[in-house]
């Protein structure tokens, strides 16, 4: 009976050792993966060509911006040359109602010339005699 209180006990033993390893490696958890991305930039080849025209085109950028503030500021010294125009035309326009006032009350104007009417000339003598005009200068 010890033989087999002690066989008892061996598997007893074992049977709680194997236990605590199956316990232990699922607290753990499962086999664990990692993924590595490594991330390494390798600077681009460029040809001169490539860097000339990358030259190029920051250039164009810098003269279009250039343009661009140029065109603005002729823009708005036009528009404040425009405003002054128009200040003078409003002034003048004053200026002549102050006259025409002036004028009238002092009686003085600018003279009347007659209309001078002119009678079309005749294509024909036939024309030029009927309507009375055959003996005038053309």
């Amino acid at each position: 009976m010890r033989t087999s209180r002690n066989l008892l006990a061996v598997a007893a033993g074992l049977i709680a050792c194997i236990t605590i390893v199956w316990l232990a490696g699922s607290i753990q958890g499962g086999e664990r993966t990692y993924e590595v991305r490594p991330e390494i930039t390798l600077p681009e080849y460029r040809t001169d060509a490539a860097r000339a025209i990358d030259a190029y085109e920051r250039m164009i950028d810098r003269y279009m911006s250039l343009t661009e503030g140029n065109l603005t500021r002729i823009g708005t010294d036009v528009q404040g040359a425009a405003r002054k125009l128009e200040s003078i035309e409003r002034r003048l326009r004053e200026l002549c109602v102050r006259m025409a006032r002036i004028e009238k009350a002092l009686g003085v104007g600018e003279p009347k010339e007659k209309p001078v009417v002119t009678q079309p000339k005749a294509k024909t003598r036939e024309d030029a005699n009927e309507s009375g005009l055959a003996g005038q200068e053309r």
